[in-house]
């Protein structure tokens, strides 16, 4: 089971994310926090205020929303393959 070691705001939508499983880096959560406990993560000064849960070890703001860590780190490697493929071109 994957979890999350920390967390931080980098800028934007953007998070910096350590998993367990030794892998860390950027995510750009831009056009992905969709339905009514993410709608108060669109406003920057709520969204920064990104943690980890010590129990859970997820992702979570102080409004209850929070993100697995196996979305996460399907959405860190999609980014990361796709930053990869744009260096190349």
């Amino acid at each position: 089971m994957l979890h999350i070691k920390s967390a931080k705001y980098v800028a934007d939508y953007t998070i910096w994310v350590a998993f367990d499983d030794g892998t860390s880096g950027e995510i750009d959560l831009n056009g992905e926090l969709h339905g009514p406990v993410f709608e108060p993560l669109k406003e920057i000064a709520i969204f920064q205020k990104v943690s980890v849960d010590p129990e859970l070890e997820t992702v979570v703001w102080p409004n209850g929303a929070d993100l697995a860590p196996e979305f996460l780190k399907g959405l860190h490697n999609k980014q990361s393959q796709q930053a990869r493929v744009a260096q190349l071109l």
